[in-house]
């Protein structure tokens, strides 16, 4: 199941680019031909729901310790991830831009630094 690391087709990131442009063309399709659009029009509140049971799936797979479906599982919670965002008016850019700027910095300390609420 997982992926010979030199293999020069390896799957990359690139992907979730793609993905993302996917789900803004289904914007105003036809929900009766498009599980995306079906999503799309239902709102935030239910994408909302279906990002929750995704992310429980994943869990549930990690603690059984089964890789193979923790992968399958935290696709469909990154696709969904994503039908949120673009619902929601986030880019990918937006979600990266916070990731970046973190980077290097210890999780604990970043945690720390975040305004009490």
């Amino acid at each position: 199941f997982f992926f010979d690391m030199t293999d020069p087709a390896l799957p990359d990131a690139l992907v979730l680019d793609r993905l993302f442009a996917t789900i803004e063309d289904r914007k105003g399709a036809d929900p009766s031909t498009s599980w995306t659009a079906k999503l799309l029009s239902k709102g935030p509140e239910y994408i909302c729901k279906k990002v929750g049971e995704e992310a429980t799936e994943t869990v549930i797979e990690a603690v059984a310790g089964r890789p193979d479906k923790i992968a399958t599982e935290s696709a469909d919670l990154i696709y969904h991830l994503m039908v949120l965002w673009a619902s929601t008016g986030v880019k990918p850019q937006d979600v990266w831009g916070v990731l970046q700027a973190r980077e290097g910095t210890s999780g604990l300390a970043e945690k720390a630094a975040r305004p009490k609420e």
